[in-house]
């Protein structure tokens, strides 16, 4: 008898759970080798492994009300069983109550756990039954307490952006993390006009149902069709996936249409690849990318991306950023500075990343990046460009750390009017930085930050 999707989610949970692996990595691993599961069982399967991993913390919290067992006590496996039960029963309509528990049952007893069947029912049942009377934490007594339960986000995070943003904001932030966000692609700007459109139709025809993104021109957000790889284009390179925040490093760069001829733009921690082969698709004719990484697996997915993409002018090494390479010093026109961060911006399409994170884990990152930045910035030429970035929210990797490198290196902070979109401009914070925040303008939470080399 084959594996139920069921089962793969349990055994996903139960990995992630103990810290063994990403969540995204994970499910794709899995899937790819029970490939010979139905689309509508990946589907599932997929859908309540990120689910119960979104909502972990809110789940813990519904089962703690209607169980006589604290979730912390229990075995991790009757743990994760109830909480994809609960999850089904909360948050996926096509599945039937009675369904969700009757399975959940079998699951317990096909996993050697006959003795709790009864307890799973009894709390799937009770949850069923009343789960329209949970009692969520009073939204003004504990307004943080509400806002972690109810967005399943660890409260020292809620309070964090809280302090920084507002409640308000910080409530509209959780909301985005939480909604289904449609997939981000680039459309090639090497095709013609009329080549775009073939690509678009074609996009539509396959259910994508492409829709301009309203920051970007050549940006476009699909409808979620299963895997992106397999659309039409995508092999050709045609179009990449890259979310919109990401694509506006090579905007904050002003790799546009004004930049000289033969330039030299240096990425110093450049996997997977997406910024290193928008900066090169840019500067086709008129300059090369070196994309740089620490290992020769990261190097292999840039080497790929280009691949796809028809790119000769990008260039891929093995480097560790934190070690000085004198050959380089004084020769980037243009370097790219996304540095290895929390990625608190990115928990939408990551969610197990807010369980590994903790407050000390935010200072760590913040001591490498600074190791990095001053290992790197001798290698802009004076009155060349550095570009900082991360994907995440956290003022001590971003806004804090823009100050201190602009404060403590021979570069200026350049006005990002005009390079960036006027829209997400209104209410920046300090020249020459933009934080993106999830749900306002269809990106991930993304900083941006820009500096020229002094004579």
């Amino acid at each position: 008898m084959g594996i139920s999707a069921r089962e793969l989610v349990l055994d996903m949970l139960l990995e992630t759970e103990r810290g063994g692996g990403y969540e995204n990595l994970l499910l794709r691993d899995v899937l790819n080798k029970y490939d010979y599961l139905e689309e509508r069982e990946k589907a599932f399967a997929k859908r309540l492994t990120q689910g119960v991993t979104e909502r972990r913390i809110q789940l813990d919290y519904v089962l703690d009300f209607f169980s006589s067992v604290p979730v912390r006590r229990m075995k991790p496996l009757i743990r994760n069983v109830l909480r994809m039960g609960a999850f089904q029963i909360l948050f996926m309509e096509g599945v039937p109550d009675a369904a969700a528990c009757n399975e959940a049952v079998k699951l317990a007893a096909r996993r050697h756990f006959q003795p709790l069947k009864g307890f799973v029912n009894g709390v799937l049942r009770s949850l069923s039954c009343r789960k329209d009377q949970i009692p969520w934490p009073d939204r003004k007594k504990e307004p943080f307490r509400y806002l972690s339960v109810y967005y399943s986000m660890p409260e020292w995070i809620v309070r964090m952006w809280a302090s920084d943003y507002g409640t308000e904001k910080t409530e509209r932030m959780l909301q985005g993390l939480l909604e289904e966000r449609p997939v981000a692609v680039r459309i090639s700007p090497r095709m013609t006009e009329e080549e775009k459109r073939t690509v678009l139709d074609e996009l539509g025809k396959a259910g994508a149902d492409p829709r301009r993104h309203p920051l970007l021109s050549y940006a476009y957000l699909l409808k979620r069709v299963g895997n992106v790889a397999q659309l039409p284009g995508f092999a050709e390179g045609k179009f990449a996936v890259q979310d919109v925040s990401s694509m506006l490093v090579a905007e904050c760069a002003g790799l546009g249409g004004g930049v000289e001829k033969n330039i030299l733009v240096l990425d110093v921690c450049a996997a997977p690849g997406g910024k290193a082969v928008h900066a090169a698709e840019c500067l086709v004719g008129r300059g090369i990318v070196q994309a740089r990484d620490v290992s020769e697996k990261k190097a292999a997915y840039i080497r790929e991306n280009a691949d796809r993409m028809g790119l000769s002018n990008l260039e891929v090494r093995v480097w560790d950023a934190t070690m000085r390479d004198p050959a380089m010093t004084g020769t980037a026109d243009v370097l790219l500075a996304d540095l290895p961060c929390s990625g608190l911006g990115v928990i939408g399409r990551k969610a197990d990343i807010k369980y590994r994170v903790s407050p000390e884990s935010l200072k760590e990152v913040a001591a490498l990046q600074r190791k990095i930045l001053e290992t790197v910035w001798e290698y802009v030429k004076p009155g060349g460009i550095l570009v900082y970035s991360t994907c995440t929210i956290n003022r001590e990797e971003n806004e804090r750390m823009a100050e201190w490198f602009s404060g403590t290196f021979p570069f200026a902070p350049v006005s990002l009017k005009g390079r960036l979109p006027e829209e997400i401009m209104a209410g920046q914070e300090g020249e020459g930085m933009c934080q993106l925040l999830p749900g306002f303008f269809e990106t991930d939470g993304f900083f941006l930050s820009c500096f020229r080399r002094l004579s």
